[in-house]
């Protein structure tokens, strides 16, 4: 059977299906966007840079508060008793062992982003500061503080919130894998209509801008390389054979199921990115990249809060910010549905606290490092190599910043092909899946781990690729940017919502494990006054030496659990409570009874046959395979680990009756009191 037990859902999400709302509106606005941009290039930048700068003067410091208000969210969570409920049911397990999703998060955090900026941010930042003066040694610190601030937590904040709402509902709640089951908590079923449709909306536009402003970035700095190596000319034709590779190279992905090939060329990319950062350090100055390397990590840590909140009130450089923190911290709110969706499908059954840390700190160990080890290369080259003309070269023209770097090493030629087959493996795999990801946003999905039809992904990459030609059309790195940082904003609300729907859900959990304690005394009284005879230790140690077979198991469903079931759905609906009783389907049978409480959230109780290997001190004369079955139970949050198996009747109606008890305990806690009445004499509450 499957790990976990499912959940009764919309009769929408039982096949693969296209959202129609969804996918309709954003692929309609995102085509007549670039077409606009293309067609009416002057006025379609004249409007950009002006919704720029209003955005930019009117909520610079929102993007500052809320990237902040993220990271501080999902630390807190994961420092409270929260930080303990697993992503998926109790019962689950991670996928994969510790190492291996080290590896998988290390992955994530890298892209063809980190080449061009690796060496582009870090000179900019020190011989253009927004403060201070140029090429000094303070400017130095502080131009490693600033790339640290747009490259470390503060983004991976964002990703983990998402990354871990998404888990969270969708594999411990049973809704689907979408942003709109983060508002479930606060506006229920209404999420299935034009509220879900809105966020999930606004969750594609900021995904398909962010991928566009990276494949953007990505062309800008292969067609200089390409231009460098092999004398391929910079210019517009040459970029819109790049637009058509991610197309070409998605269509193949779809059309053959090359993901696994893809994820070994990702792998040995990762391999090249180490190898190559290794090859700076121990070419370069290393003694003084590892004292640097320490200094940035202090200033950093010491400075966050500093720097997380410095909007530059007294000394407004307005350009500087959109085209630096105002525009990182957009970015990373774009690529937030992305990034999150990876994480949460590779996190299924991690507590919430290992989550956290591991998103955190992971991939910012290996961020600091790249960006220490290539920033201050380039930075040594320019303040002490006399390698001005370098420097000034890497501010013009951003994209060129990483081979004028390693022509000043050693072994040019080998660490340009490496640097170019980086860029092009990361070109392509971020099309690629980016085209997956939207697909799957904009499709309702029976079955999270399940992928969209293949005409919808080759779709997305060739709209993903048509923006992405128009903004560089347009404009460039400069339209790339303010374009991201306009689209980003709608998807920060969306954001907030989320957190406030995982609180609110998060406590509700808290409040269920508060009930079963509350409401224990009350079963054990029940239980201590049954009437009907004691079973005697013999039976007792019976049942326990019982390792029943798959055929015996579903007898005793058959004959107690259904027909216990079935008085209970009597009971119940002798008293207005409408219960249905569901045996599942062939190869996953079960018996499953949900009591339908109206707008409250209904009961389920379930019992599942689940697989077991037979101990080794058990006789199997009589029986010639090495396993048995054990029926447990399952609850909403998952199996409650006890075997059923043996229970008479009776008893397993009591069982049934303590859960649904609890249940009552837990919906009444949820209600808002009521004031009782005062009584002086008796003290009795409500007298």
């Amino acid at each position: 059977m499957n790990e976990a037990a499912p959940t009764s859902g919309d009769a929408d999400t039982q096949r693969d299906r296209i959202n129609p709302v969804v996918f309709y509106s954003s692929a309609i606005g995102i085509v007549a966007f670039a077409l606009w941009t293309i067609f009416f290039t002057d006025r379609s930048l004249a409007m950009i840079n002006a919704v720029l700068g209003w955005i930019s003067n009117s909520f610079g410091w929102y993007y500052f508060l809320a990237v902040l208000s993220y990271l501080v969210f999902v630390v807190v969570i994961a420092t409270t008793r929260y930080g303990k409920i697993r992503l998926g049911p109790d019962h689950s397990k991670p996928e994969f062992n510790v190492i291996t999703w080290a590896a998988m998060l290390f992955s994530a955090g890298i892209g063809i982003d980190l080449l061009f900026f690796c060496i582009a941010e870090p000179v900019a930042q020190f011989l253009a500061p927004p403060v201070g003066e140029p090429g000094s040694v303070a400017a130095a610190r502080h131009a490693m503080e600033l790339t640290y601030l747009h490259w470390g937590l503060s983004g991976w904040g964002v990703y983990t919130l998402v990354g871990m709402s998404l888990a969270y509902f969708c594999f411990r709640q049973g809704l689907p894998l979408s942003i709109r089951s983060a508002l479930y908590p606060l506006v229920g079923k209404r999420i299935h209509g034009p509220i879900g449709h809105t966020v999930d909306t606004a969750a594609v536009l900021g995904t398909v801008f962010g991928i566009a402003t990276s494949l953007g970035i990505g062309i800008i700095q292969l067609n200089f390389g390409l231009n460098y190596i092999f004398g391929i000319a910079e210019s517009t034709a040459t970029q819109s054979i790049m637009v058509v590779m991610i197309v070409v190279f998605a269509a193949i992905s779809a059309a053959t199921g090359v993901e696994k090939g893809i994820r070994r060329l990702s792998e040995f990319n990762m391999l090249l990115a180490v190898l190559l950062m290794l090859f700076v350090l121990f070419v370069g100055n290393t003694t003084f990249l590892l004292n640097a390397f320490m200094t940035n990590v202090g200033d950093y840590l010491t400075n966050f809060v500093r720097l997380s909140l410095d909007t530059y009130a007294y000394r407004r450089p307005t350009d500087w910010l959109n085209a630096w923190t105002v525009f990182f911290w957009a970015w990373w709110i774009a690529w937030g549905p992305f990034v999150g969706l990876f994480l949460a499908r590779i996190s299924r059954g991690r507590t919430i606290r290992e989550f956290v840390v591991g998103t955190l700190i992971l991939p910012l160990a290996f961020m600091m490092a790249w960006m220490s080890i290539f920033g201050n290369s380039a930075i040594d080259m320019v303040m002490n190599g006399g390698a001005v003309e370098f420097g000034q070269q890497a501010m013009d023209n951003p994209g060129s910043a990483l081979y004028l770097f390693l022509e000043r090493l050693p072994w040019t030629t080998l660490t340009t092909v490496v640097a170019t087959i980086l860029g092009i493996v990361f070109f392509v795999t971020s099309g690629d899946s980016g085209s997956l990801v939207l697909s799957n946003f904009t499709s309702i999905l029976r079955d999270p781990n399940s992928d969209a039809p293949v005409w919808m992904r080759v779709f997305w990459a060739a709209v993903i690729g048509v923006l992405t030609l128009a903004l560089l059309i347009a404009g460039g790195l400069t339209t790339l940017q303010g374009t991201v940082v306009i689209m980003g904003l709608p998807f920060s609300f969306v954001l907030i919502f989320m957190m406030i729907g995982l609180f609110k859900a998060l406590h509700l959990e808290g409040l269920m494990a508060d009930s079963y304690q509350q409401s224990l005394s009350g079963q054990l009284s029940g239980r201590a006054t049954m009437d009907t005879a004691p079973i005697n230790w013999g039976q007792r140690l019976a049942r326990a030496m019982s390792f029943p077979s798959r055929q015996q198991a579903m007898r005793y469903m058959r004959e107690v659990c259904k027909p216990a079931m079935e008085e209970i759905q009597q009971a119940l609906a002798q008293r207005g409570v409408p219960v249905v009783i569901d045996e599942g389907e062939a190869g996953h049978e079960h018996l499953s009874l949900t009591a339908n409480l109206g707008e409250e959230q209904d009961f389920v109780y379930q019992v599942w046959p689940v697989r077991s290997a037979m101990p080794s001190f058990a006789i199997r004369s009589q029986r010639s395979d090495a396993d048995y079955y054990r029926l447990e139970v399952y609850l909403r949050q998952g199996s409650l680990g006890y075997d059923l198996m043996g229970y008479t009747k009776r008893q397993l109606i009591e069982d049934i009756l303590d859960h649904y008890e609890h249940h009552m305990q837990f919906l009444h806690q949820q209600r808002p009191k009521i004031e009782p009445h005062e009584a002086p004499d008796t003290g009795v509450p409500g007298a």
